[in-house]
């Protein structure tokens, strides 16, 4: 009875949780290494109103009608920030500090105004996520994992998720010794024939992908944490690349696990009676993992020794 009741309740949340990690935590190594890991925060900005009309447009929550909507969000939050800064001739730091802030609230005031509580997508679930209700109704325990009618019934966002996280996997994997190559001597790579304006290019559309897909699992805000928090921690534990992406995975999976698991039953634990936010949770667990890092890494300690 717990092994059925875990399998419906809590794995598929589970899971959804660990692949939004991995698919954000991947880009995200290199968005930290090309300091530019804020574009995570733009993307999460930048993105809501478009995801917003996007379903307002199609009716439903789809995986298209987000892309496009988030797509098109994207290029106007382009066209507002040339527009700024040329007309009011400020800085490009300060424009897109506006642009994104203003988009931002626009979506929540589309949120506020449109009918889409019927969905989960309100402004509690833009901010946190919805990861606990995205359970499986049809599971009746684990031998529902190879049975094709059980199957049929996992939440749609698992598999939108799963397809992404392959995505991005397969995107670091292919593209892995140009990215490289971009990210630690652009000259160079320039030198020997590396687009590195398009490959700069890709990984931001490929982050601006998996903030998407990990909208409904963790919200638009947790998105940040994501991104950030599990590659900074890896780069405090080592300056190998292939050694930071592995610590970067290996602790956005511990985020997601130990965060959920503490969202349920840490209050209960401790004596309270209802649970916390799990997108919440995991990100709190990604930031204290970042404080451990830079209070105990080996690069802390490398960084000492220098000094």
């Amino acid at each position: 009875m717990m092994g059925a009741e875990f399998v419906a309740l809590s794995l598929p949340p589970l899971v959804i949780g660990v692949l939004a990690a991995i698919a954000c935590a991947l880009p995200g190594n290199f968005l930290l290494l090309r300091r530019q890991a804020l574009i995570g925060d733009a993307i999460s900005h930048v993105v809501l109103p478009g995801i917003v009309v996007g379903f307002l447009v199609a009716g439903t929550v789809g995986t298209w009608p987000m892309l496009l909507g988030a797509g098109a969000a994207a290029l106007v939050a382009v066209a507002m920030i040339e527009g700024i800064r040329r007309l009011g001739k400020v800085e490009p730091g300060a424009a897109m500090g506006v642009t994104f802030t203003a988009m931002f609230a626009g979506g929540v005031l589309l949120l506020e105004q449109s009918d889409t509580s019927n969905v989960h997508l309100d402004v509690e679930h833009a901010l946190f996520g919805n990861l606990e209700s995205l359970i499986w109704l049809d599971a009746t325990g684990w031998s529902s994992l190879w049975d094709p009618v059980a199957l049929a019934g996992l939440p749609p966002e698992l598999m939108r998720i799963a397809v992404v996280a392959l995505g991005v996997a397969l995107f670091t994997l292919v593209l892995w010794r140009p990215l490289a190559m971009a990210t630690f001597d652009e000259g160079f790579a320039r030198s020997v024939g590396v687009a590195t304006g398009r490959l700069g290019v890709a990984l931001v559309v490929v982050s601006a992908v998996a903030a998407v897909a990990a909208f409904d699992a963790v919200g638009s805000i947790i998105v940040i944490a994501m991104f950030i928090c599990p590659p900074a921690a890896a780069r405090l534990m080592t300056n190998r690349l292939g050694a930071q992406v592995a610590w970067s995975l290996a602790f956005a999976v511990l985020s997601a696990v130990l965060g959920y698991v503490l969202a349920g039953y840490g209050p209960l634990w401790l004596g309270a009676q209802n649970s916390v936010s799990a997108a919440g949770m995991i990100a709190t667990v990604s930031g204290v993992i970042l404080a451990l890092a830079a209070m105990y890494g080996p690069a802390r300690k490398r960084a000492g020794q220098m000094i």
